[in-house]
């Protein structure tokens, strides 16, 4: 009785933390943004209690930040802070890319044709109408860049990788909504990706998912 009411709760908290995760990422809860746990109680509903759980989580993630003085803000954004992430996202993706290489089989080559696969057909719908299809567009990006790890055999590595994406999401979902990512050559880089990791070029697969991942800085 106890452990169900525990997982309920758990559940609530993380159905609440997604709400808002998804929120910061698209901007609707802005950078610095203080977070007030009434204002967003009416906004999703949900308790108290839930919700500074919801928000401790997210802290832990790095898209909120908590003060036992001033409570809980969204977390700065600034162009330093999207180098940083940027930079770590390269080094963690492209080590996490080069063990998988070395360990993934058959069954992960083609769980990262699917991810690609549907990754581009998003790419494609999204540059018609960036703004219809940009939640799910970074939707199949997270997947498709969280697949390309998932063999390293480093549960450690593979969420750093998510905690770093995840940073990452609001900066990229600006720059889509205001064109300043391009669509078309996005997708070329990835597929350079794709088909050295099928051909089990660990060097050159990490090399373009480098100059994907800090393409972003140079925009």
């Amino acid at each position: 009785m106890f452990g169900r009411k525990t997982r309920d709760s758990d559940t609530v908290v993380r159905l609440i933390a997604s709400q808002v995760r998804r929120d910061i990422s698209i901007g609707v809860l802005a950078p610095d943004a203080k977070l007030k746990i009434d204002d967003l109680r009416q906004r999703y509903g949900g308790s108290a209690h839930s919700f500074r759980e919801a928000l401790t989580l997210l802290a832990s993630e790095g898209i909120v930040e908590a003060s036992a003085q001033r409570g809980f803000r969204v977390a700065s954004a600034t162009q330093t802070d999207l180098e940083d992430i940027c930079r770590l996202r390269a080094e963690i993706e492209t080590l996490g890319l080069g063990w998988s290489i070395k360990h993934g089989d058959l069954r992960w080559e083609g769980e990262v044709l699917a991810a690609f696969h549907t990754y581009s057909k998003l790419c494609a719908q999204t540059a018609g109408d960036r703004a219809a299809y940009a939640i799910e567009w970074d939707e199949a990006g997270r997947y498709f860049h969280a697949t390309l790890v998932s063999a390293c055999r480093s549960p450690r590595l593979i969420e750093f990788q998510d905690r770093l994406f995840t940073q990452s999401r609001r900066f990229r979902y600006a720059a889509l909504v205001e064109g300043r990512i391009d669509l078309t050559t996005e997708t070329g880089d990835l597929s350079e990706v794709v088909q050295a990791t099928l051909a089990r070029n660990a060097d050159r697969a990490c090399e373009h998912l480098s100059i994907q991942i800090l393409g972003v800085l140079t925009r």
